[in-house]
């Protein structure tokens, strides 16, 4: 049994108030218009996005935050703002504070909802992945049927018992860490 979170309303978010002893990273869905925040395999965070539009879509693919800026302009698109810009590529798409209807709007760009970029934009470093997908990873609680007892009345009762989990397999590093000298960004 699988029990999947629904994407959180247009302009919303949620964020666990810490602290993380694990590195963060970040998975955007573009399907469910969702980024999650993880801190190790812990999901601390949830957001609705807007991404990239027919025409502009934002890539697939995973990457690392390569520059950071508080008060960013782009220079592509008629001198937009963009507070809170985190950089994922050099051909113009980040993640940034923005317009959030919750579905595709943006010219690539990941925009998030404003108090949620903000704080995110604290969280994260240089060199933090970011997994761009279209796969639905709604984070979700894989539970095995046979640690519950389900009641004919209704009640479902909890079994608890150490040999009801499998043992824990240690998250993979997808991508190598990216090193980069924070010295040669202007990071403010």
């Amino acid at each position: 049994m699988v029990v999947t979170a629904p994407p959180p309303a247009p302009g919303t978010y949620w964020l666990d108030e810490g602290p993380w002893s694990d590195p963060v990273h970040i998975v955007v869905g573009l399907r469910r218009q969702t980024l999650t925040v993880y801190a190790g395999e812990r999901v601390i965070g949830m957001a609705s996005v807007s991404t990239g539009r027919k025409g502009h879509s934002t890539p697939e693919g995973v990457y690392a935050v390569l520059q950071k800026q508080k008060w960013h302009r782009s220079n592509l698109y008629s001198n937009a703002p963009m507070p809170f810009m985190q950089r994922l590529t050099w051909t113009g798409i980040a993640l940034h504070a923005g317009h959030n209807p919750g579905h595709p709007a943006s010219h690539g760009c990941i925009r998030m909802p404003y108090a949620f970029a903000r704080e995110l934009y604290d969280l994260t470093r240089i060199g933090s992945q970011v997994r761009v997908t279209m796969d639905d990873l709604a984070p979700a609680l894989a539970v095995d049927p046979a640690a519950f007892d389900f009641g004919a009345d209704g009640e479902v009762t909890f079994r608890f018992a150490a040999d009801t989990y499998a043992p824990r397999v240690p998250m993979e590093r997808m991508v190598p860490v990216l090193a980069v000298d924070p010295g040669i960004y202007d990071l403010y």
